[in-house]
């Protein structure tokens, strides 16, 4: 397949509250149907909670099972992270769940130590790149924008998800940010942040944008509103790019260790 339809969900996530969260969910999917691929935001289903021994769950957990029985009905992936309780550790795990029921877990390597995210959760050492309908597609979580090493593109991926609870007050740097990432990397790119306030009275206006492989955005949803975004992207237009200004035959070639 050379193109894929992509949803990304806004969302105003109701603190520490799963099962709502999950309702909002289904619902904006089934209300937005056709997509190949649903991207929620970081903590989806709590919001970015300190509470990480009450709302940790495993990879058999009532949220992910419920994410399955949204993706098979809607015959489309969904990717998302959540609090993931494995080996009494804790993750920050961006899913990303097929409609056959398999699962791909990225565990997010850069932990946000000023906001204590350090203290709450063990980190990640894999980048993990999931292969979905022909297209090569990496999985990055909100502060990992910050460090270009690790979402390097070395010839293995054509889509850049980043999942995010990024504060409207350093917003200016999220959006300047998403946009680098795209052009270093000539690929296409997926953000979705959330909206409104969390238990910590911490506010978020969005950011969520489609962008393509020259830095240019696609789709933007509204600042402070929920709203699904919509965009059908070409890999053929992005290997033709590729092709056309291959400046990634230039860079360096390292492993990150």
């Amino acid at each position: 397949m050379n193109s894929i339809k992509i949803s990304a969900l806004q969302t105003n996530i109701v603190w520490e509250n799963p099962e709502e969260n999950v309702k909002n969910i289904r619902n904006l999917v089934f209300l937005n149907p056709g997509a190949d691929l649903y991207v929620l935001p970081e903590m989806f289903n709590t919001g970015f909670t300190d509470n990480v021994e009450l709302f940790g769950e495993n990879i058999e957990g009532k949220t992910v099972k419920e994410l399955k029985e949204i993706s098979r009905i809607s015959e489309a992936a969904i990717c998302g992270s959540i609090v993931l309780k494995e080996n009494d550790k804790y993750y920050n795990a961006c899913l990303f769940i097929r409609p056959d029921g398999t699962v791909d877990i990225y565990k997010k390597r850069h932990l946000f130590k000023y906001g204590g995210e350090g203290d709450m959760f063990s980190k990640g050492n894999e980048r993990v790149v999931v292969d979905y309908l022909g297209w090569r597609i990496i999985l990055m979580v909100c502060y990992d924008l910050r460090f270009p090493v690790w979402s390097r593109n070395c010839d293995d991926y054509d889509l850049m998800i980043y999942v995010a609870n990024w504060p409207a007050s350093r917003r200016y740097i999220h959006d300047i940010l998403l946009k680098a990432r795209a052009i270093e990397n000539q690929s296409y790119l997926v953000s979705c942040n959330r909206v409104g306030e969390d238990g910590k009275n911490i506010r978020y206006n969005g950011g969520s944008y489609i962008i393509d492989y020259k830095g240019e955005i696609i789709i933007a949803a509204q600042d402070n509103n929920v709203e699904v975004i919509n965009s059908e992207l070409s890999l053929d237009d992005l290997n033709i790019y590729r092709k056309n200004f291959p400046a990634q035959n230039d860079r360096e070639i390292f492993k990150i260790i």
